[in-house]
């Protein structure tokens, strides 16, 4: 059978026991590198085609690095607490300001997003939807951008939004290069309509503070407000 696997994506995906393993049979049994690879891969493979193994193993791989990142990120914003932007537009007269939250129900699950958009005059626009399938970190995008695309119909040029989700603030902040791939479509989306409305600025706040936007999340879906702790 031809090898249909290239050298460099098994040495990618081959554990440390199969690598020495296959420099065994390149010593004893006289196999090339490519072959005595493919010969270990395919019997830890089992039942399934050696293709398969290696586009299972590389999907695993991607998964744990999100993950490993996603971790990152985390303990950057509980040792630094840092955020991209500031709220020192809040005061102006001009500013609107905006709240979003996300569920997903469970997680992942049914997404719902909530959202409150505040005018400068007073005007108040709300904003609670399904949205799908996903994650909690992808309910918050959508719900971000939701609150965006809103600011963007009304002619918002000045926005303060909060937020307490430290993954998704602190994933836009961060350079393409090195944000959260599985996020990285809704991260341009985000930067995009942020470019559109020219001023915006992004600010964590604790959950408690977050309280209306949740309820619209939930409320989408169906849930009851959370009681205040």
């Amino acid at each position: 059978m031809p090898l249909m696997v290239e050298l460099h994506e098994l040495l990618a995906v081959a554990y440390k026991k199969e690598r020495l393993r296959s420099r065994r049979l390149v010593r004893h049994a006289g196999l090339s590198e490519h072959a005595a690879l493919v010969r270990t891969l395919e019997e830890a493979a089992a039942e399934q085609s050696l293709r398969d193994l290696v586009d299972a193993r590389r999907a695993a791989q991607a998964k744990a690095a999100d993950a490993l990142r996603l971790r990152q990120l985390e303990r950057a914003t509980r040792t630094k607490r840092r955020t991209a932007f500031d709220d020192s537009s809040a005061g102006e007269s001009d500013a609107w300001t905006g709240w979003f939250d996300g569920s997903a129900l469970p997680n992942p699950g049914r997404i719902g997003i909530g959202g409150v958009l505040k005018a400068p005059h007073g005007e108040r626009i709300e904003i609670s939807a399904t949205a799908g399938i996903g994650d909690s970190s992808a309910a918050e995008y959508l719900a971000l951008l939701a609150l965006l695309e809103a600011a963007v119909r009304n002619g918002a040029t000045r926005l303060v939004i909060y937020g307490d989700s430290r993954v998704v603030i602190d994933d836009v902040a961060a350079p393409a290069s090195a944000g959260i791939r599985r996020l990285a479509d809704h991260a341009e989306r985000v930067r995009t309509l942020i470019a559109q409305i020219g001023d915006v600025r992004l600010q964590w706040i604790p959950r408690a503070r977050n309280a209306d936007a949740d309820r619209l999340s939930r409320q989408a879906l169906g849930l009851p407000a959370l009681r205040a702790a």
